[in-house]
């Protein structure tokens, strides 16, 4: 044993130092390994030595892998290993897989950082081999390339800071190969590196923000498709947190709008770029900029959408501009087909022509969706909020100044039926407004009695119960 060691390792330093040092960077080591063209098939052209050297180093390798990668045994596996990554690269996939294992190790034991670097190459240079001759997965058929990259991207970046401009451009590729695919590493670790390219001058700021939009983006397509998965969601979660308060820093509005109102000033019809804008500060709360309003009013004008509609119609009830929000909204449900968005819009819409002081109508929008969501609880509410405030005007006396009271209650009362989670609200309501109710005597003098229906008149136009004040 110790004769296969001592000749182990012979081989290894003759070999430039243990397999990828290339300490001077003039031997062939690496040169040696990338300068052919698999030739033979999956086995190269000699499949007896390549199934026998395959052999050994796995057999080996499942050894070194019970000892938690810690064994002197890799010395013994990795020429053998060396031997089938250089001769039949095609015979398994797992020769890349195992050989960064291994690098890994040599890498950690590395006696300076001129060694790590030089392993620093051999690693790079197994991934990029295995990107070369597995660009498929083994199972599904698809293509692996951007998952791989991805992956050595990570790799780079964790273990060379000098080589951040590498890394920054392998994740960049990986992402845009997989999208909404890309594994949760790779964006994190992709938004990390852009951040170091920015410190180091080497790209502008804005740099961070379009990153982060282009990687928030991918984290909301996964928290939404995983939403139901605890186990996926939790992962995704954790992303976006790590990303969000990576990018705190640099989400102040002052940051974003300075940033953004250059790209505008220079391509103010720029659609992308508008969605953009008016995204990212709707996400970080800067929507009472002037940006912000340009950037929405630009994007109606250009795209009018339910969505841009919608934004216009928010932003003007920022501005208390209630009846240009009105319109707005109007637009936006004309444009929509889904009938529980547009029962969301007639909610709003309700709630818009109370502000306006247009009760018939913030009646009549209340009602439009109450029909399409029967458990909108909060539109009961409103058209309850209507009738408490239209009491005193909806009378000339001292029993039908206080019959709206009756009205609006029950309509509290079929808020919390409608809606659960209303209770404790509509309780707080009625409580308050039960209080008004006329008072018992005042009934009886106007020869009515408690549990009598009633028409409540004036706009209202509602029946309801006789109920004394308690």
């Amino acid at each position: 044993m110790k004769i296969k060691v001592l000749s182990t390792i012979l081989g290894l330093i003759l070999s430039a130092g243990v397999f990828g040092a290339q300490i001077e960077r003039n031997d062939n080591f690496q040169e040696d390994l990338t300068s052919f063209a698999p030739q033979g098939g999956k086995y190269g052209t000699d499949s007896v030595k390549c199934i026998t050297e395959l052999s050994l180093y796995q057999e080996a390798f499942k050894q070194w892998k019970k000892s938690n990668y810690k064994s002197a045994i890799v010395n013994e596996l990795t020429p053998h290993w060396r031997w089938v990554f250089k001769n039949c690269p095609l015979a398994s996939e797992n020769t890349y897989v195992n050989g960064l294992k291994i690098m890994d190790y040599y890498y950690d034991k590395a006696s300076s950082d001129k060694v790590k670097s030089a392993y620093l190459d051999t690693l790079e240079m197994i991934h990029q081999a295995r990107i070369d001759y597995f660009p498929n997965h083994y199972r599904t058929g698809k293509s692996q390339v951007g998952d791989l990259m991805g992956k050595m991207g990570v790799d780079i970046f964790n273990r060379a800071p000098d080589r951040c401009e590498k890394a920054y451009n392998i994740l960049k590729k990986s992402v845009e190969l997989e999208k909404n695919q890309s594994d949760p590493a790779t964006l994190v670790y992709f938004f990390r590196a852009t951040i170091k390219m920015v410190k180091s001058g080497k790209e502008d700021d804005e740099l961070i923000v379009d990153t982060y939009d282009q990687i928030s983006d991918i984290v909301d397509f996964n928290l939404k498709k995983y939403a139901s998965n605890p186990r996926y969601l939790s992962q995704w979660e954790n992303v976006k947190g790590n990303i969000d308060s990576t990018f705190e820093p640099y989400a102040t509005c002052d940051i974003l709008i300075n940033i953004y109102g250059k790209k505008y000033d220079a391509n103010p019809t720029d659609l992308v770029l508008l969605n953009k804008i008016t995204k990212i500060l709707k996400k970080k709360k800067c929507t009472k900029s002037d940006l912000f309003f340009k950037s929405t009013e630009a994007l109606y004008k250009a795209d009018p959408t339910p969505e841009s509609a919608m934004l216009m119609g928010k932003m003007n009830i920022e501005n208390e501009s209630y009846d240009v929000a009105a319109k707005y909204y109007l637009d936006a449900v004309d444009m929509i087909e889904d009938p529980m968005e547009k029962a969301d819009i007639y909610s709003d819409l309700g709630k818009i022509y109370y502000k306006l002081n247009d009760y018939v109508q913030a009646r009549s929008y209340a009602r439009k969706a109450i029909a399409l969501n029967p458990a909108d609880g909060m539109s009961y509410i409103l058209i309850g909020d209507l009738y408490a405030a239209s009491a005193d005007k909806c009378g000339d006396n001292d029993l039908t100044k206080k019959a709206a009271y009756w009205a609006a209650v029950d309509k509290y009362v079929q808020a919390k039926r409608a809606d659960a989670e209303l209770q404790e609200l509509a309780n707080k309501r009625i409580a308050t407004y039960s209080k008004y109710f006329p008072a018992m005597d005042v009934i009886f003098f106007h020869d009515i009695q408690e549990g009598e229906s009633y028409k409540v008149e004036c706009w209202i136009n509602e029946t309801t119960t006789v109920r004394a004040a308690k």
